[in-house]
Protein backbone atom coordinates (compact mmCIF):
# COMPACT_ATOMS: atom_id res chain seq x y z
CA UNK A 1 0.00 0.00 0.00
CA UNK A 2 1.23 3.31 -1.37
CA UNK A 3 2.34 5.58 1.76
CA UNK A 4 1.16 9.45 1.20
CA UNK A 5 3.81 11.80 2.13
CA UNK A 6 3.50 13.42 5.55
CA UNK A 7 5.37 16.60 6.95
CA UNK A 8 6.31 15.79 10.91
CA UNK A 9 8.46 17.66 13.17
CA UNK A 10 11.85 16.95 13.65
CA UNK A 11 15.09 18.06 14.73
CA UNK A 12 18.31 18.89 13.15
CA UNK A 13 21.76 17.83 14.59
CA UNK A 14 22.21 19.90 16.80
CA UNK A 15 18.50 19.19 18.77
CA UNK A 16 16.71 22.37 17.50
CA UNK A 17 13.64 21.78 15.27
CA UNK A 18 13.54 21.72 12.07
CA UNK A 19 11.10 22.69 9.30
CA UNK A 20 9.96 18.83 9.17
CA UNK A 21 10.59 15.55 8.23
CA UNK A 22 8.60 14.10 4.63
CA UNK A 23 7.38 10.17 4.81
CA UNK A 24 6.72 8.94 1.66
CA UNK A 25 6.86 5.85 -0.79
CA UNK A 26 10.13 5.82 -2.61
CA UNK A 27 10.50 5.17 -6.18
CA UNK A 28 13.74 4.85 -7.67
CA UNK A 29 15.23 4.58 -11.33
CA UNK A 30 18.13 5.05 -12.80
CA UNK A 31 16.41 6.91 -16.03
CA UNK A 32 14.32 9.47 -14.78
CA UNK A 33 12.14 9.53 -17.87
CA UNK A 34 11.17 6.21 -17.12
CA UNK A 35 10.83 6.49 -13.45
CA UNK A 36 8.01 9.32 -14.32
CA UNK A 37 5.41 7.17 -15.41
CA UNK A 38 5.37 5.63 -11.99
CA UNK A 39 5.41 8.61 -9.66
CA UNK A 40 2.98 9.47 -7.90
CA UNK A 41 1.84 12.78 -5.76
CA UNK A 42 3.79 12.53 -2.84
CA UNK A 43 6.44 10.16 -3.69
CA UNK A 44 9.95 10.38 -2.96
CA UNK A 45 11.71 10.49 -6.53
CA UNK A 46 15.17 9.28 -6.22
CA UNK A 47 17.11 9.75 -9.65
CA UNK A 48 20.80 9.08 -10.98
CA UNK A 49 20.86 12.44 -13.14
CA UNK A 50 23.93 14.43 -14.00
CA UNK A 51 23.08 17.82 -14.83
CA UNK A 52 18.86 17.69 -14.69
CA UNK A 53 17.45 19.33 -17.83
CA UNK A 54 14.46 20.84 -17.57
CA UNK A 55 12.17 18.65 -19.28
CA UNK A 56 13.33 16.05 -16.80
CA UNK A 57 12.09 18.63 -13.88
CA UNK A 58 9.13 19.63 -15.69
CA UNK A 59 7.77 15.96 -15.65
CA UNK A 60 9.26 15.87 -12.10
CA UNK A 61 6.98 18.65 -11.13
CA UNK A 62 3.47 17.29 -13.20
CA UNK A 63 3.62 14.16 -11.02
CA UNK A 64 3.45 16.06 -7.42
CA UNK A 65 6.10 14.49 -5.99
CA UNK A 66 7.51 15.69 -2.36
CA UNK A 67 11.10 15.00 -2.42
CA UNK A 68 13.78 14.40 -5.73
CA UNK A 69 16.63 12.36 -4.04
CA UNK A 70 19.60 12.57 -6.83
CA UNK A 71 22.37 10.41 -6.27
CA UNK A 72 24.69 12.44 -8.78
CA UNK A 73 25.01 16.20 -8.67
CA UNK A 74 22.49 18.03 -10.41
CA UNK A 75 24.32 21.02 -11.25
CA UNK A 76 27.66 19.44 -12.46
CA UNK A 77 29.24 22.93 -13.16
CA UNK A 78 29.41 21.68 -17.03
CA UNK A 79 26.91 24.38 -17.80
CA UNK A 80 23.78 26.29 -16.30
CA UNK A 81 21.47 23.40 -16.63
CA UNK A 82 17.60 24.63 -15.64
CA UNK A 83 16.27 21.59 -13.63
CA UNK A 84 17.01 22.03 -10.54
CA UNK A 85 15.86 26.04 -10.44
CA UNK A 86 12.30 24.52 -11.60
CA UNK A 87 12.28 21.80 -9.15
CA UNK A 88 13.32 24.74 -6.16
CA UNK A 89 10.66 27.13 -7.30
CA UNK A 90 7.97 24.18 -7.55
CA UNK A 91 8.56 23.84 -4.07
CA UNK A 92 9.81 20.22 -4.29
CA UNK A 93 12.57 19.73 -1.81
CA UNK A 94 15.65 18.46 -3.54
CA UNK A 95 18.68 16.83 -2.11
CA UNK A 96 22.00 16.51 -4.30
CA UNK A 97 24.38 14.18 -4.34
CA UNK A 98 23.48 11.27 -2.14
CA UNK A 99 25.96 9.02 -3.85
CA UNK A 100 25.07 5.79 -5.82
CA UNK A 101 24.79 3.09 -2.81
CA UNK A 102 21.21 4.45 -1.88
CA UNK A 103 20.26 2.10 -5.26
CA UNK A 104 21.34 -1.23 -3.18
CA UNK A 105 19.90 0.39 0.42
CA UNK A 106 16.18 1.13 -0.64
CA UNK A 107 13.92 -0.80 -2.72
CA UNK A 108 11.07 0.60 -4.89
CA UNK A 109 7.77 0.83 -3.01
CA UNK A 110 9.53 1.26 0.83
CA UNK A 111 8.63 3.78 2.89
CA UNK A 112 11.63 6.55 3.90
CA UNK A 113 12.13 9.55 5.56
CA UNK A 114 13.85 13.21 4.59
CA UNK A 115 14.65 15.72 6.40
CA UNK A 116 17.48 18.22 6.77
CA UNK A 117 19.29 16.09 3.64
CA UNK A 118 19.50 13.02 5.39
CA UNK A 119 17.48 9.90 4.17
CA UNK A 120 16.15 7.15 6.45
CA UNK A 121 14.50 4.01 6.20
CA UNK A 122 13.08 2.91 9.43
CA UNK A 123 15.61 4.31 11.87
CA UNK A 124 18.76 3.45 9.80
CA UNK A 125 20.18 6.46 7.93
CA UNK A 126 20.90 5.53 4.27
CA UNK A 127 22.22 8.12 2.91
CA UNK A 128 22.95 11.89 2.77
CA UNK A 129 23.20 14.91 0.63
CA UNK A 130 23.14 18.66 0.61
CA UNK A 131 19.64 20.81 0.38
CA UNK A 132 19.58 22.43 -2.82
CA UNK A 133 17.83 25.99 -2.46
CA UNK A 134 17.04 29.47 -4.49
CA UNK A 135 20.15 30.67 -3.05
CA UNK A 136 22.29 27.30 -3.75
CA UNK A 137 21.44 26.84 -7.57
CA UNK A 138 21.82 30.43 -8.46
CA UNK A 139 25.13 30.40 -7.23
CA UNK A 140 26.03 27.03 -9.13
CA UNK A 141 24.37 28.57 -12.35
CA UNK A 142 26.80 31.35 -12.02
CA UNK A 143 29.51 29.12 -11.54
CA UNK A 144 28.86 26.99 -14.40
CA UNK A 145 28.41 29.37 -16.90
CA UNK A 146 32.47 29.35 -16.88
CA UNK A 147 32.23 26.02 -18.12
CA UNK A 148 30.34 27.16 -21.85
CA UNK A 149 32.82 27.46 -23.61
CA UNK A 150 34.41 23.98 -23.40
CA UNK A 151 30.79 23.02 -24.33
CA UNK A 152 30.93 24.63 -27.66
CA UNK A 153 34.09 23.38 -28.49
CA UNK A 154 32.69 19.63 -27.83
CA UNK A 155 29.82 20.49 -29.79
CA UNK A 156 31.52 21.32 -32.96
CA UNK A 157 33.85 18.28 -32.43
CA UNK A 158 30.42 16.44 -32.24
CA UNK A 159 28.58 18.18 -35.16
CA UNK A 160 31.88 17.10 -37.10
CA UNK A 161 32.20 13.77 -36.42
CA UNK A 162 28.19 13.28 -36.93
CA UNK A 163 28.29 14.69 -40.11
CA UNK A 164 30.59 11.97 -41.10
CA UNK A 165 28.81 9.31 -39.84
CA UNK A 166 24.89 10.24 -41.08
CA UNK A 167 25.82 12.14 -44.03
CA UNK A 168 24.18 9.87 -46.51
CA UNK A 169 21.03 10.47 -44.51
CA UNK A 170 21.21 14.01 -43.76
CA UNK A 171 22.31 14.67 -47.56
CA UNK A 172 20.08 12.01 -49.72
CA UNK A 173 17.97 10.59 -47.20
CA UNK A 174 19.66 7.42 -47.59
CA UNK A 175 17.61 4.89 -45.01
CA UNK A 176 14.73 6.99 -44.46
CA UNK A 177 12.14 3.96 -43.77
CA UNK A 178 9.25 3.44 -46.21
CA UNK A 179 5.89 4.52 -44.71
CA UNK A 180 2.15 4.27 -45.01
CA UNK A 181 1.32 7.49 -43.89
CA UNK A 182 1.22 9.61 -46.74
CA UNK A 183 3.00 13.50 -46.12
CA UNK A 184 3.32 14.59 -49.40
CA UNK A 185 2.14 17.89 -50.37
CA UNK A 186 0.42 17.81 -46.07
CA UNK A 187 1.86 20.21 -43.41
CA UNK A 188 3.30 17.82 -40.49
CA UNK A 189 2.86 18.47 -37.12
CA UNK A 190 5.59 17.28 -34.92
CA UNK A 191 5.20 17.33 -30.73
CA UNK A 192 7.97 16.53 -28.43
CA UNK A 193 6.85 16.49 -25.05
CA UNK A 194 9.46 19.43 -23.94
CA UNK A 195 8.99 23.29 -23.17
CA UNK A 196 5.58 24.77 -23.03
CA UNK A 197 4.29 22.01 -25.50
CA UNK A 198 0.83 21.93 -23.79
CA UNK A 199 0.50 25.92 -24.21
CA UNK A 200 1.76 25.86 -27.88
CA UNK A 201 -0.54 23.09 -28.82
CA UNK A 202 -3.41 24.78 -27.47
CA UNK A 203 -2.69 28.16 -29.77
CA UNK A 204 -2.49 25.72 -32.29
CA UNK A 205 -6.14 24.26 -32.33
CA UNK A 206 -7.29 26.88 -35.20
CA UNK A 207 -4.21 25.81 -37.24
CA UNK A 208 -4.88 22.43 -36.79
CA UNK A 209 -8.88 22.81 -37.57
CA UNK A 210 -7.59 25.11 -40.93
CA UNK A 211 -4.91 22.65 -42.08
CA UNK A 212 -5.25 19.09 -40.91
CA UNK A 213 -1.69 18.37 -41.00
CA UNK A 214 0.18 15.39 -40.60
CA UNK A 215 0.41 14.43 -36.80
CA UNK A 216 3.24 12.86 -35.21
CA UNK A 217 3.95 12.39 -31.52
CA UNK A 218 7.81 11.41 -30.77
CA UNK A 219 7.74 9.20 -27.63
CA UNK A 220 5.99 11.06 -24.88
CA UNK A 221 4.60 13.48 -27.74
CA UNK A 222 2.00 11.07 -28.80
CA UNK A 223 0.74 10.75 -25.04
CA UNK A 224 0.67 15.08 -25.01
CA UNK A 225 -1.59 14.71 -28.54
CA UNK A 226 -4.21 12.06 -26.74
CA UNK A 227 -4.33 14.77 -23.73
CA UNK A 228 -5.13 17.87 -26.10
CA UNK A 229 -7.92 15.46 -27.93
CA UNK A 230 -6.09 14.40 -31.23
CA UNK A 231 -4.94 10.95 -32.44
CA UNK A 232 -1.31 11.11 -33.66
CA UNK A 233 -0.88 9.40 -37.46
CA UNK A 234 2.30 8.40 -36.13
CA UNK A 235 4.44 7.47 -33.41
CA UNK A 236 8.19 7.74 -33.98
CA UNK A 237 10.68 7.14 -31.22
CA UNK A 238 12.52 4.73 -28.73
CA UNK A 239 9.34 3.37 -26.98
CA UNK A 240 10.84 4.65 -23.51
CA UNK A 241 8.74 7.14 -22.59
CA UNK A 242 5.29 6.49 -24.11
CA UNK A 243 2.30 5.03 -22.68
CA UNK A 244 0.69 1.46 -24.23
CA UNK A 245 -2.72 3.45 -24.95
CA UNK A 246 -1.21 5.74 -27.47
CA UNK A 247 0.97 2.51 -29.17
CA UNK A 248 -2.73 1.34 -29.16
CA UNK A 249 -4.75 3.65 -30.67
CA UNK A 250 -3.78 2.89 -34.36
CA UNK A 251 -0.51 5.31 -35.17
CA UNK A 252 1.79 4.08 -37.38
CA UNK A 253 4.69 2.86 -35.64
CA UNK A 254 8.23 4.25 -35.69
CA UNK A 255 10.97 2.33 -33.57
CA UNK A 256 14.30 4.50 -33.48
CA UNK A 257 17.18 2.20 -33.50
CA UNK A 258 20.81 2.35 -32.84
CA UNK A 259 22.63 3.14 -35.73
CA UNK A 260 24.00 -0.48 -35.97
CA UNK A 261 20.09 -1.80 -35.51
CA UNK A 262 19.62 -2.64 -32.30
CA UNK A 263 16.24 -1.65 -31.71
CA UNK A 264 15.20 -2.69 -28.01
CA UNK A 265 11.63 -0.62 -28.52
CA UNK A 266 10.76 -3.45 -31.03
CA UNK A 267 10.72 -5.94 -28.11
CA UNK A 268 8.20 -4.10 -26.08
CA UNK A 269 5.90 -3.37 -29.67
CA UNK A 270 6.40 -7.49 -30.10
CA UNK A 271 4.75 -7.72 -26.58
CA UNK A 272 2.11 -5.60 -27.37
CA UNK A 273 1.41 -7.53 -30.85
CA UNK A 274 1.71 -3.82 -32.02
CA UNK A 275 3.35 -3.71 -35.83
CA UNK A 276 6.20 -1.59 -35.74
CA UNK A 277 8.70 0.09 -38.64
CA UNK A 278 12.37 -0.07 -37.40
CA UNK A 279 14.78 3.20 -38.09
CA UNK A 280 18.34 2.69 -38.06
CA UNK A 281 20.06 6.10 -37.09
CA UNK A 282 22.39 7.90 -34.85
CA UNK A 283 20.00 11.38 -34.79
CA UNK A 284 17.80 11.57 -32.02
CA UNK A 285 13.97 10.52 -32.42
CA UNK A 286 12.77 14.07 -33.26
CA UNK A 287 15.46 14.54 -35.65
CA UNK A 288 14.43 11.41 -37.82
CA UNK A 289 10.97 12.73 -37.61
CA UNK A 290 11.58 16.01 -39.04
CA UNK A 291 13.98 14.17 -41.40
CA UNK A 292 11.31 11.65 -42.35
CA UNK A 293 8.76 14.59 -43.23
CA UNK A 294 11.11 16.45 -45.19
CA UNK A 295 11.65 13.52 -47.15
CA UNK A 296 8.17 11.92 -47.63
CA UNK A 297 7.48 15.34 -49.14
CA UNK A 298 5.52 17.71 -46.32
CA UNK A 299 4.98 21.21 -47.25
CA UNK A 300 5.81 22.59 -44.11
CA UNK A 301 7.03 21.14 -40.60
CA UNK A 302 5.68 22.45 -37.24
CA UNK A 303 7.46 21.75 -34.50
CA UNK A 304 6.40 21.60 -30.59
CA UNK A 305 8.15 21.34 -27.86
CA UNK A 306 11.83 21.18 -29.38
CA UNK A 307 15.32 22.80 -28.44
CA UNK A 308 16.33 26.27 -29.70
CA UNK A 309 18.55 27.95 -27.50
CA UNK A 310 22.08 27.17 -26.91
CA UNK A 311 21.42 26.45 -23.60
CA UNK A 312 18.42 24.24 -24.03
CA UNK A 313 20.59 22.50 -27.12
CA UNK A 314 23.11 22.04 -24.48
CA UNK A 315 20.42 21.28 -21.28
CA UNK A 316 19.12 18.03 -23.49
CA UNK A 317 22.54 16.82 -22.92
CA UNK A 318 23.01 14.08 -26.01
CA UNK A 319 26.31 14.85 -27.43
CA UNK A 320 26.16 18.84 -27.92
CA UNK A 321 22.75 17.64 -30.10
CA UNK A 322 24.44 17.99 -33.47
CA UNK A 323 22.22 15.75 -34.93
CA UNK A 324 19.45 17.99 -33.78
CA UNK A 325 21.67 21.10 -35.16
CA UNK A 326 22.70 20.00 -38.35
CA UNK A 327 19.07 18.76 -39.11
CA UNK A 328 17.32 22.13 -38.67
CA UNK A 329 20.42 22.93 -41.30
CA UNK A 330 18.45 19.94 -43.84
CA UNK A 331 14.90 21.01 -43.33
CA UNK A 332 15.47 24.94 -42.63
CA UNK A 333 13.36 26.18 -45.50
CA UNK A 334 10.05 23.99 -44.37
CA UNK A 335 10.49 24.09 -40.34
CA UNK A 336 7.91 26.25 -37.95
CA UNK A 337 9.31 26.61 -34.35
CA UNK A 338 5.60 26.76 -32.30
CA UNK A 339 7.70 27.29 -29.04
CA UNK A 340 6.88 30.59 -27.42
CA UNK A 341 3.68 30.87 -29.95
CA UNK A 342 1.61 30.85 -27.47
CA UNK A 343 3.43 33.71 -25.45
CA UNK A 344 3.09 35.66 -28.40
CA UNK A 345 -0.48 35.45 -28.60
CA UNK A 346 -1.63 34.83 -25.39
CA UNK A 347 -4.17 37.34 -24.58
CA UNK A 348 -6.62 37.63 -21.25
CA UNK A 349 -9.34 40.17 -21.18
CA UNK A 350 -11.74 40.28 -18.42
CA UNK A 351 -15.50 40.48 -18.65
CA UNK A 352 -15.80 43.59 -17.52
CA UNK A 353 -13.35 44.61 -20.23
CA UNK A 354 -15.05 42.46 -23.25
CA UNK A 355 -18.61 44.19 -21.69
CA UNK A 356 -17.73 47.71 -21.70
CA UNK A 357 -16.01 46.96 -25.45
CA UNK A 358 -19.35 45.95 -26.79
CA UNK A 359 -21.36 48.93 -24.79
CA UNK A 360 -18.64 51.67 -26.37
CA UNK A 361 -19.22 49.97 -30.20
CA UNK A 362 -22.91 50.23 -29.34
CA UNK A 363 -22.75 53.80 -28.08
CA UNK A 364 -20.25 54.61 -31.55
CA UNK A 365 -23.53 52.71 -33.87
CA UNK A 366 -26.42 55.52 -31.89
CA UNK A 367 -23.92 58.30 -32.52
CA UNK A 368 -23.56 57.42 -36.34
CA UNK A 369 -26.96 57.04 -36.69
CA UNK A 370 -28.33 60.13 -34.97
CA UNK A 371 -26.22 62.64 -36.67
CA UNK A 372 -26.77 61.10 -40.39
CA UNK A 373 -29.58 62.05 -42.01
CA UNK A 374 -30.68 59.04 -43.39
CA UNK A 375 -30.27 58.06 -39.64
CA UNK A 376 -32.94 60.74 -38.29
CA UNK A 377 -35.30 59.58 -40.93
CA UNK A 378 -34.66 55.70 -39.54
CA UNK A 379 -35.51 57.25 -36.20
CA UNK A 380 -38.08 59.39 -37.22
CA UNK A 381 -39.59 56.07 -38.81
CA UNK A 382 -39.22 54.28 -35.46
CA UNK A 383 -40.75 56.74 -33.21
CA UNK A 384 -43.82 57.14 -35.43
CA UNK A 385 -44.12 53.22 -35.49
CA UNK A 386 -43.89 53.04 -31.87
CA UNK A 387 -45.92 55.73 -31.28
CA UNK A 388 -48.79 53.99 -33.34
CA UNK A 389 -48.57 50.59 -31.74
CA UNK A 390 -49.58 52.36 -28.41
CA UNK A 391 -51.94 53.83 -29.83
CA UNK A 392 -53.63 50.48 -30.95
CA UNK A 393 -52.67 49.28 -27.05
CA UNK A 394 -55.04 52.40 -25.56
CA UNK A 395 -57.86 51.60 -27.84
CA UNK A 396 -58.13 47.94 -26.91
CA UNK A 397 -58.67 48.49 -23.45
CA UNK A 398 -60.78 51.38 -23.49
Amino acid sequence: MRVPSLRLPGRNQEGEPSEGRLVGTARLDRRTKRLCGRLEPGDIAVIDHVDLDRVAADTLVGTDVAVVVNAAKSISGRYPNLGPEVLVKAGIVLIDGVGDEIFDKVREGKTVAVEDGKVYLGTELVAEGAVQTADTVAADMEAAKEGLSIQLEAFAANTMEYLKRERDLLLDGVGVPEVKTSFNGRHALIVIRGYNYKEDIDVLRPYIREFKPVLVGVDGGADALLEAGYTPDMIVGDMDSVSDDALRCGAEIVVHAYADGRAPGMERMDKLGVPAIPFPAAATSEDIAMLMADEKGAELICAVGTHVTMVEFLDKGRGGMASTFLTRLRVGGKLVDAKGVSRLYRQDMSVSALLLLIVSGLAAMATAVAISTVGRSFVDVIADWWDGLLFQIQRLFS
